[in-house]
């Protein structure tokens, strides 16, 4: 295969990143990134899949499963540095005090966090054939991808999707939540 110019990869990576942008920017919300923390994995992603295939032979062959173990370890890297980068400092908390705004608690961020332990244990419970497909789904796989990634055919991967996500709503309507992912 001959080289590509630097324009040809810009383009080639760029339309990898945007096939798999939501996928990345869902691995950092599991992390509970802010969202110029999330442009920042993006960008990090992207650099580490040019440094990957630098000439860029194999870019159109990357898959899923590849882009989605470098965005974690991309949002993990980030928050081993700013986890880093806060036990090197010596600020005193009294001096910070005085600079920061009074937070406001809303019962929004804590019951975001209950209702994803919810659905979690809920996946749980679910048959493992029907677990494993319904699991990739919520984390931004296309159905195409995970028949690929699990070696069934679609039809199989769909309908067993179907019927995890079927299971699920059940399981979490018996556990009082609604559609909407309020407790009824």
């Amino acid at each position: 295969m001959e080289q590509r110019t630097s324009e040809q990869l810009s383009v080639a990576l760029e339309a990898l990143v945007s096939k798999f942008a939501t996928m990345v920017r869902s691995v950092g919300v599991r992390h509970r990134l802010a969202e110029s923390d999330l442009d920042e994995v993006l960008q990090e992603v992207r650099i580490r899949l040019w440094r990957a295939d630098p000439l860029g032979e194999q870019i159109e062959r990357v898959g899923a499963s590849y882009v989605y173990r470098t965005a974690v370890t991309a949002a993990l890297d980030l928050l081993r540095r700013r986890r880093a980068h806060a036990a090197d400092r010596t600020d005193s908390v009294d001096d910070l005090s005085e600079h920061l705004p009074a937070r406001q608690h809303t019962s929004g961020e804590f019951h975001a966090a209950e209702l994803s332990a919810q659905i979690l244990a809920a996946v749980d419970t679910l048959h493992p054939s029907r677990r494993a497909v319904v699991r990739m789904y919520l984390s931004g796989y296309e159905r195409e991808e995970i028949a690929e990634l699990l070696g069934w055919t679609e039809p199989k991967t769909r309908n067993l999707l179907y019927r995890g996500l079927a299971d699920l709503r059940k399981r979490l309507t018996a556990m009082g939540i609604s559609p909407g992912g309020t407790n009824e």
